[in-house]
């Protein structure tokens, strides 16, 4: 029995997810402040410096916060794709670096998680996937927190239904490069001064040639290459999920309940749950033929 002082078990248990997804975002938030605000450009040295350790707990403390949180309200086969999308995040970035191209690539594991199965893993496995690989390529480590933007952006497009059409989804791109521009700008430009791969640098080279300064240059170039590779990126995973079979895309709770994809039926009514007036009379009709 429960008192008024007391709350249910399945009222106790989203609360206290609710706290550690509060305080995992807030730890990653605080360690994106710290790299802006302090600008510790030892911390290219790697996780050894001080700085490097104080981003790398941030980082992988906050983003452990958000996966205790995220992962009871999973399916199991929304935690089994989370370590195949890190493992893509960090394969495709490090294709991306190592052939100097003037794009990241660096999230499709990530766009692909949030759209199959929401904003919350999508976060899980931006920030998991920059912490870790943080632990032997540095300049990835404090754009923890923009990945994991990136990750919340891509599962809002997809709830909201940017990828019921394949020429939404890239639209949906455009706007999260944005947004993801504005974050990585200024971490690259402080911290870095604006140095990434050849392709990247060739654009800040060009803008201040113009006479921007590094700041102003760095955020033109994010707004360029992260505008562009995003498109590139939420086109090639809108792709990839329509070329799933149905029955493995159906098996994320998240695509059905939102109808992410085109032709996705609508959700079954979970036990207990009256049928709506709608769903009536398909059931109705039977005994009419």
């Amino acid at each position: 029995m429960n008192s008024s002082l007391t709350l249910p078990p399945e009222t106790a248990a989203p609360s206290s997810r609710r706290v550690l997804l509060i305080a995992g975002a807030l730890i990653i938030a605080a360690t994106y402040l710290y790299l802006v605000l302090v600008q510790p450009t030892e911390i290219a040295g790697g996780p050894g410096s001080p700085a490097g350790l104080i981003t790398l707990l941030g980082f992988l403390g906050g983003g452990a916060l958000l996966v205790a949180g995220i992962l009871p309200g999973l399916t199991t086969q929304a935690v089994v794709l989370m370590p195949l999308g890190i493992a893509l995040n960090i394969s495709f970035g490090q294709l991306a670096g190592s052939l100097g191209l003037p794009i990241y690539v660096d999230a499709v594991g990530t766009v692909l998680v949030a759209v199959l199965a929401g904003p919350a893993a999508g976060a899980a496995t931006g920030v998991l996937s920059n912490a870790i690989w943080g632990l032997f390529n540095p300049f990835a480590l404090p754009f923890a927190a923009g990945a994991a933007t990136i990750g919340v952006l891509a599962g809002i497009a997809a709830r909201w239904g940017m990828f019921r059409r394949i020429y939404l989804a890239p639209i949906a791109g455009l706007l999260t490069g944005v947004v993801g521009g504005l974050l990585a700008a200024p971490v690259a430009a402080f911290m870095f001064g604006a140095a990434g791969t050849v392709g990247t640098n060739a654009i800040v080279a060009a803008f201040r040639a113009m006479g921007d300064t590094l700041i102003v240059a760095a955020t033109k170039q994010g707004l360029t290459s992260d505008t562009i590779d995003k498109l590139i990126v939420f086109t090639v995973v809108a792709l990839i999920v329509y070329a799933l079979p149905r029955r493995t895309r159906n098996a994320f709770a998240f695509v059905r309940r939102h109808r992410v994809l085109l032709g996705q039926p609508s959700p079954k009514p979970t036990a207990g749950e009256p049928l709506r007036p709608e769903r009536i009379p398909d059931e109705g009709r039977a005994g009419e033929k």
